[in-house]
């Protein structure tokens, strides 16, 4: 762990944990073929944000992996134990539920799910940021799509594909050549005064904050469209912006791309069909109010 970082406080199916303690079993099937789910939710004072959503998604993830729904009594039981170890202004909270031990195989065992969740105290994000779009495409017919996987290994791909020129995250289209979703990211973008974002049948997450955004957008006038859109919609748009738990609304203020790759079978992915191009300093003024109001209705609402 990086000298002066917060400690990661870490709780295992039942007990608090060293974050470089053993604690998983070396079979566990979230550890040999990543057959799991995990939540990533922001705390804010000690206060688990959208906790409710992000349960309720965690259902959507296991039901989709043919697992059982969320313990709820458990997962609270680690994430109190979490939050109990000391004051946390501003943090990340993740928890996991894996298919527990299994056969080496894709073949389950029968010995019941690990939950784990764990914990670390961090500084605010920026509110603006850069995205580079990358070749690989999203599948928006397989079958993990719309599920927060452990799977998670193509995202650490196009990640450091994307902070290889310069951005911290990473924008990918679907196998349709749509813009699809970031790799821990919704995006948004503004077309004159309407918003739009990708449907999610284009195959990106249900995120939360993307939800939330969209509801609380309508609710304040704006007009917000859910639709198939063009990767060359980064192209025209006026202002785009990115949503996650963490991040909340983060305005996007340049754009690069990556050029073309070659997957581990020899096939060329051609370089999507974008301009780098710089959108400002700061934020737009349709992403500042989309930033203000988010903040102002978060504020009252940690449960929405």
């Amino acid at each position: 762990m990086d000298a002066g970082m917060p400690q990661v406080r870490v709780w295992v199916d039942g007990r608090l944990v060293g974050p470089a303690e053993p604690a998983l079993l070396p079979l566990d099937h979230g550890f040999t073929v990543g057959d799991g789910v995990f939540e990533t939710a922001k705390v804010v004072d000690g206060v688990v944000f959208a906790a409710d959503r992000h349960h309720a998604r965690m259902d959507r993830s296991l039901a989709g992996l043919g697992l059982s729904p969320l313990d709820r009594d458990r997962v609270q039981e680690g994430i109190d134990a979490v939050l109990g170890v000391g004051p946390m202004s501003f943090g990340r909270l993740r928890y996991t539920v894996t298919a527990g031990p299994g056969p080496l195989g894709s073949e389950r065992g029968t010995g019941g799910t690990t939950y784990l969740v764990t914990g670390q105290e961090q500084e605010p994000p920026p509110r603006t940021t850069a995205v580079a779009v990358v070749p690989w495409a999203r599948n928006e017919r397989g079958a993990l799509t719309g599920l927060k996987t452990t799977s998670y290994a193509e995202n650490v791909v196009a990640l450091a594909a994307a902070k290889r020129a310069g951005a911290a995250e990473a924008l990918l289209p679907n196998m349709a050549g749509e813009l699809c979703e970031g790799t821990g990211s919704n995006v948004f973008v503004v077309l004159g005064e309407v918003v739009m974002t990708p449907a999610l049948t284009a195959g990106p997450l249900a995120g939360v904050t993307r939800a939330l955004t969209i509801e609380w957008l309508r609710a304040e006038g704006v007009e917000v469209v859910e639709a198939h859109l063009p990767v060359a919609v980064l192209d025209e748009a006026d202002e785009v912006w990115i949503t996650s738990s963490v991040r909340d609304v983060c305005a996007v203020t340049r754009i690069e791309v990556t050029g073309p790759a070659t997957t581990a079978t020899g096939l060329e992915l051609p370089a999507p069909v974008v301009m780098p191009r710089s959108l400002g300093d700061g934020a737009g003024p349709v992403t500042r109010f989309a930033q203000e109001m988010f903040a102002r209705r978060a504020a009252v609402d940690h449960n929405p």
